[in-house]
């Protein structure tokens, strides 16, 4: 079953993609059926920079354990940084 919900959002980062590295300014997450996981459906997570064309987008498809251990780390990085380091509006 597809939900058809997506989160897009601003971004400010760089990726990585075959023609080099590149600014990425959205972000679309969902959860539907990948492309090339193995798995029936994953959530898939793409940074992109829509003003460079579809070359550049950095796209990853991630089991749903794997992406409750990745926003898990993500969210412990950021909150063990030293202060100072990471913008106190984006603490929780």
């Amino acid at each position: 079953m597809c939900t058809y919900q997506t989160a897009t959002l601003d971004v400010s980062g760089s990726g990585k993609g075959a023609d080099g590295w590149f600014p990425v300014t959205r972000a679309s997450v969902y959860f539907d059926h990948p492309v090339h996981a193995p798995a029936e459906h994953t959530l898939n997570v793409d940074l992109l920079n829509p003003d460079r064309g579809a070359g550049a987008r950095v796209a990853v498809e991630l089991d749903a354990a794997s992406a409750r251990a990745l926003a898990t780390a993500i969210i412990a990085m950021l909150e063990s940084a030293p202060p100072g380091l990471v913008e106190e509006s984006l603490r929780t």
